[in-house]
């Protein structure tokens, strides 16, 4: 983000994939994107919207990144719902007009290898977010962020943001290890506990003549907070005599009905291993080969905790209850869910590529995302604590043979050289998705049986192909323009649902046709400053969980819908970006159209005792706003690097026929998980070239998670609420080789929520040593 100290912009470069790390360096100019260090990003360079960058000097020296999402953690309008370290399948990216409920409307990739999870949208009954731990902290070299759907060389899934993690190739022989630590405090509820985790990882890497490599491996092994509470309305009392019991917590829920918290559920220890090779060789001087191979396997337990006691003080972990003298429905294992979970994943990717910076410049380029194993375990209704946890009746979730492919063809042609006033940037790719989750039955011992009776069987496949083409023309000395265009033939096929002996469905294949416009335009007003608008349509299409994935576990139930219409955005945004001496100061007004949003609603079911999730479209949502961001070095004093941003959005929904209780009652109101207003600031001063320490601060105003805006207390269980949180680090370089830093996340121990609690304060220690 302090782009005003990065040595050279992009004024022609390789638009897709990597490009040779010794290219010339090229002139300063405003309007483009800019790069950090030598190796140019993935994202198209040509494009004069808004972006912005971020460097593995500034993490270190500022961030406590325990997770790769961390380095997001101070980018304007950006946010992140990480829950945990290693939080494997809720940290959705959020940005201007996209909320933390839409990870299908962003696009992340590593190196130009997609890492966002188009099998679904959000944390339904599967959860979706970018495959996050397929890149390490310490393997990023920078992280570079396109907003808007404003390239034609991206999906509509772009409309949101589009990240790139650039990641570490060596020069020469290398080798970096660190380990951490992280203790975290934690008191809600009943809960009052600490919980740890830590971090080892290591990494060597040389090039050889024509050969490069790189190898990282890594470990986290991590106890998160409780996530999730089991609860009983104070307005459900039964007739049935239950056991009186203490430790009930009275509190309310997002719509203000008094509750009692009755146990804490999705206490996850996680333990997770990374491990990634890559590989370059250059053919030619002006040829290279390139190929990524990725492991991540995660086993995780999720053990509940119940809050109530019996007269003797023993723990009521089954039955009816009763509750300051009324009696309320019976503690069952929807209450007190027990997990295991097993997950091997793997990625592949593969890239040809030529980097003259003639005439003609191509890539070749194709990734695999496995998912070789993906099996959840857990407890039966009737089948509770303790005894539950040495085995007893259950389910087993297979996910097994998912995952998602991508074939890629790539062209640049610069007709008069790289000194021409025309780069045209061409394209052919395909990108194929297949979900497969079947869901069985065990009798015997849910923890090591295999599946019996079919649950339910889920799946089907999406395909997109796409042609597109983007013109950077030069037309006059000050002035740049972009004009791409976007073909996409899109298929669903071999989709089938089936919920035990009810529902057993095969649903026919469908397909779409879309053409999506791209236009931008910079205008290099004075030597300072810089004029640039951009207008995009995007088409984010439905996945294959959205229109197949309907499941039905204990705790709960995700309802699909085959009849999806995709959603069509139309995104503009006008920026006046201004170089003040000590930095980069920017104002963007940025403004949002969708058509048929595509919207996943969780609502808990009482009279079931488990969460309930559907799939809808939200007929016409407007949003408006802007975005105040500056980036600066030696501001004010000598040392002394401030960045941070202001974001205003005004978004509602304009129109919808479906509704949430009564027709009419979504109308007018805010759109889910966007705030009005979100801010951050981060200063980092440099005490002496060995010494450095940070402050960081992050806000967001009141938001609502629901279509009617109904929760209107969001410090709870299920709701969405404000925050104000303020970080700490301290980075000391003891040595040449040798680095150690102490960090507090949440230093003010903020209490607050994204449906799950947020972590509270905690305390991060590290040491690296560099070789």
């Amino acid at each position: 983000m302090r782009i005003h100290r990065i040595a050279a912009a992009i004024a022609v470069a390789f638009p897709l994939g990597l490009a040779a790390q010794n290219a010339p360096a090229p002139v300063k100019e405003l309007g483009v994107v800019t790069i950090v260090a030598n190796r140019p990003t993935s994202l198209p360079t040509q494009i004069p919207t808004t972006t912005e960058s971020i460097s593995r000097e500034q993490i270190g020296e500022s961030i406590n990144a325990t997770d790769s999402e961390d380095a997001l953690k101070y980018f304007p309008s950006l946010l992140v719902r990480k829950r945990y370290i290693g939080d494997y399948n809720h940290a959705i990216l959020s940005s201007r007009a996209s909320g933390t409920g839409n990870s299908a409307r962003s696009a992340v990739y590593a190196d130009g290898i997609l890492l966002s999870n188009y099998l679904g949208n959000g944390v339904g009954g599967l959860s979706f977010p970018p495959r996050w731990g397929l890149v390490t902290p310490e393997e990023i070299e920078r992280v570079d962020v396109m907003y808007g759907p404003f390239s034609a060389a991206y999906p509509g899934n772009s409309v949101g943001a589009v990240v790139d993690y650039v990641t570490r190739m060596p020069t020469q022989l290398e080798g970096h290890a660190s380990i951490g630590y992280v203790w975290q405090p934690f008191k809600l509820y009943g809960t009052k506990d600490t919980f740890p985790a830590w971090q080892a990882s290591t990494s060597i890497g040389s090039k050889a003549g024509d050969w490069t490599w790189w190898f990282n491996v890594n470990r986290t092994d991590s106890q998160g907070q409780p996530l999730t509470f089991a609860r009983r309305f104070v307005s459900t009392t039964t007739s049935t005599p239950g056991t009186p019991v203490t430790g009930a917590v009275p509190e309310r829920d997002p719509t203000n009905a008094p509750i009692y918290y009755i146990a804490a559920q999705t206490q996850y220890h996680t333990i997770q291993d990374h491990a990634k090779v890559k590989l370059a060789y250059d053919i030619t001087p002006v040829l290279r080969a390139a190929y990524v191979f990725g492991a991540w396997q995660n086993t995780s337990t999720n053990r509940p905790t119940s809050y109530l006691s019996n007269a003797a003080g023993a723990p009521v972990t089954s039955g009816p209850i009763n509750i300051n003298g009324a009696n309320y429905a019976a503690v069952t294992g929807a209450d007190l869910p027990l997990t295991d979970e097993s997950l091997t994943h793997y990625m592949h990717g593969f890239s040809l590529k030529s980097h003259t910076q003639g005439t003609w410049d191509w890539e070749i380029a194709a990734s695999l995302y496995d998912y070789a194993k993906d099996q959840k375990r857990q407890n039966a209704l009737a089948n509770t604590p303790p005894g539950a946890e040495s085995g007893g009746p259950g389910t087993i979730a297979d996910g097994g043979g998912t995952g998602w492919n991508t074939l890629a063809a790539r062209g640049t042609w610069r007709p008069a050289g790289t000194k021409g006033p025309h780069i045209v940037d061409f394209g052919v790719q395909q990108d194929s998705w297949k979900l497969s989750y079947l869901t069985s039955a065990i009798p015997g011992n849910w923890r090591s049986d295999p599946g019996g009776a079919v649950a339910s069987d889920v799946g089907g496949r999406t395909q997109l192909q796409s042609l597109w083409a983007q013109d950077s023309w030069r037309f006059a000395p000050d002035w740049k323009t972009v004009l791409g265009l976007r073909a996409e033939h899109w298929t669903a096929y071999n989709g089938h649902t089936q919920i035990n002996s009810t529902v057993n469905t095969a649903w026919p294949q469908r397909s779409e046709d879309d053409l999506s416009p791209k236009a931008a335009i910079s205008w290099q007003w004075r030597d300072d400053t810089v004029l640039k608008a951009s207008l995009g349509r995007a088409v984010r299409y439905p996945t294959v969980a959205e229109l197949y994935g309907a499941t039905s576990t204990v705790n709960a139930q995700f309802i699909n819908d085959p009849n999806l219409r995709p959603e069509r955005s139309w995104t503009g945004e006008l920026s006046g970006e201004k170089d003040v001496g000590v930095g980069l100061l920017r104002l963007t007004f940025f403004a949002e159209d969708t058509r048929d949003a595509l919207y996943s609603q969780t609502t808990f079911d009482a009279q079931a005792n488990r969460n309930v999730s559907r799939v809808s479209n939200v007929g016409r949502i407007a949003t408006q706003g802007l975005e105040l961001a500056f980036s600066g070095a030696d501001v004010a004093i000598k040392g002394l690097d401030l960045s941070g941003g202001v974001t205003f959005a005004h978004s509602i929904i304009k129109e919808n026929a479906g509704f949430v209780s009564v027709p009419g009652d979504t109308i007018g109101k805010r759109q889910p998980n966007i705030p009005r207003w979100r801010a951050n600031a981060l200063a980092a001063y440099h005490w002496t070239p060995t010494l450095s320490t940070s402050i960081g601060a992050r806000y967001s105003s009141d938001q609502f998670r629901t279509l009617d805006n109904s929760d209107v207390n969001g410090f709870t269980y299920m709701g969405v609420s404000r925050y104000f949180v303020v970080d700490l680090r301290a980075q000391w370089k003891a040595t040449k080789h040798l680095t150690a830093s102490f960090g507090i996340d949440n230093v003010n121990n903020d209490k607050y929520w994204n449906f799950h609690p947020y972590p509270q304060r905690s305390y991060v220690a590290e040491l690296k040593a560099d070789f």
